[in-house]
């Protein structure tokens, strides 16, 4: 068999390389499934390898032979467990769901399959997305490729793992408030969150339904712009799309003028991760780009308000999960509502637990208004907020995360600590912008190379400009 240099692979390179014959789409999948087999038993990126693989790379590369294959053709792709691929088992990491097998494919399974596509395997993450480091698996952590004592990152540390290890080419996660973003960062990959609406959530398994977007994980910008034009459209199953004549491209310009908002830029950050934030700044300026110092009033507020919201969206969508409809079972209670207690009690970990109590507390009567309400009210606000700037520049920047990679437990007695994790990534949910997560560095650790990302922010729709910056920012023009 052709041997093939993972590392240096890109969707185009593959393609380009099947098309010309120098390896076949069978041989591209099954040296990734050698290396999932080698590397996998530590990292724990993935959770199920799916039997049909081969057999799909099969069929790409009879579209090949006739001239039929698109770019995506015969790519090897992980996807997040979260997402429903027909007859494979899914269980968003959670005990609840054990050996659950989807009966359908989500819309955005559809449009890969279509392409020609190779699924490999399902992906570990915090349990329902709950979570900052992939330690909230029911199935055990996902540890980071440049030092396993670390976390990789969550809730999509799978699926970004999957990539950091050449572990596949490319991946799907699930976004809720950085979750593809800060993994990414913390690994070492290109991570987007798309914009609320450009992508069908139809298929994948809600945690926040105001917040959840599915996105690609990536080796680099063009990789990530070619998997959201896979994907992205309207979808007839999910209202929340934005229909495509209601889409405006915005209009790139070739040098852009990216706002800082450094108010926001206050404690709580790593020493490394501002040095190497000021070093990427200079990079964009001398790329020609203009750096201008902007306020968002109330972005501030964007961490907490998102901790209201997102648990009561959680307490919501976790609501349907008892153990009758599907999933798990247990029983042995006195009555029906002992055994619904104690199926939802066995079958959901800590993490999902406490998300669900906050938001069942949240939406009860007599805190509906004084918090609930209130935190929607700021978050039209803050909207607004990211309107007015966007009239003044053209991109936010800001770091990915407040630190590098933890080590495994470090955070695991104090959510608090946790949850600030996702200070410079919930404001796009929050507000339904697109962001992109780049890498942008290094930094030391007991010896180890631990990577650094920047967030680019466009306005919405905007996908486009995020795709230009980040292509000038890593020289990929």
């Amino acid at each position: 068999m052709t041997k093939i240099n993972l590392t240096d692979l890109t969707i185009r390179k593959a393609h380009e390389a099947m098309k010309t014959g120098d390896f076949s789409a069978r041989e591209l999948t099954q040296t990734y499934l050698n290396k999932i087999t080698e590397v996998n038993p530590n990292l724990n990126a993935y959770l199920h390898l799916f039997d049909g693989a081969l057999k799909q790379a099969d069929e790409a590369d009879k579209r090949f032979k006739d001239g039929t294959a698109e770019l995506l053709t015969g790519i090897p792709m992980a996807i997040k467990n979260n997402i429903c691929i027909k007859g494979e088992i899914t269980t968003a990491a959670s005990k609840i769901l054990e050996n659950y097998r989807a009966i359908y494919d989500a819309t955005v399974i559809e449009k890969l399959r279509k392409a020609g596509a190779v699924f490999l395997g399902g992906t570990n993450m915090d349990e329902f997305a709950m979570g900052g480091s992939t330690e909230n698996s029911a199935y055990g952590v996902t540890k980071n490729p440049y030092d396993d004592t670390r976390v990789s990152g969550g809730s999509s540390g799978g699926s970004v793992v999957a990539v950091a290890m050449d572990g596949s080419l490319a991946s799907l996660g699930t976004d809720t408030g950085g979750s593809i973003r800060q993994p990414s960062s913390f690994c070492g990959t290109v991570g987007l969150k798309t914009t609320y609406g450009r992508v069908s959530r139809y298929g994948a398994i809600a945690m926040g339904s105001s917040l959840d977007q599915i996105g690609p994980v990536t080796k680099n910008v063009a990789d990530a712009e070619i998997i959201f034009d896979c994907i992205k459209g309207d979808d007839d199953m999910d209202s929340t799309t934005i229909p495509e004549n209601l889409i405006k491209e915005l209009k790139v310009k070739e040098k852009m003028t990216i706002g800082i908002p450094r108010h926001f830029m206050k404690e709580g950050i790593d020493e490394d991760v501002m040095k190497n934030f000021d070093e990427s700044i200079e990079k964009l300026k001398s790329l020609g780009h203009v750096i201008k110092d902007i306020e968002i009033p109330n972005i501030d507020y964007a961490l907490a308000t998102y901790y209201i919201i997102m648990p009561a969206e959680v307490s919501t969508n976790l609501s349907r999960f008892d153990g009758v409809r599907f999933g798990l079972y247990k029983d042995g209670g006195e009555n029906l509502l002992q055994d619904y207690m104690k199926t939802r009690a066995e079958g959901f970990g800590p993490e999902a637990r406490r998300r669900i109590i906050l938001g069942t507390y949240v939406l009860s009567a007599g805190y509906y208004d004084a918090y609930y309400d209130k935190a929607t009210a700021l978050r039209e606000v803050m909207k607004k907020d990211f309107t007015k700037a966007f009239e003044e520049v053209d991109i936010i920047l800001t770091p990915t995360a407040p630190t590098p990679a933890f080590k495994i437990g470090e955070k695991s007695d104090d959510p608090v600590q946790m949850y600030l994790s996702d200070i410079f990534t919930v404001s796009a949910n929050m507000v339904g912008v697109p962001a992109l997560a780049v890498p942008s560095g290094f930094t030391e650790r007991d010896s180890k190379q631990l990577p650094l990302g920047i967030q680019f922010m466009a306005p919405w729709m905007g996908e486009n400009i995020l795709f230009e910056i980040g292509k000038d920012f890593l020289g990929e023009k």
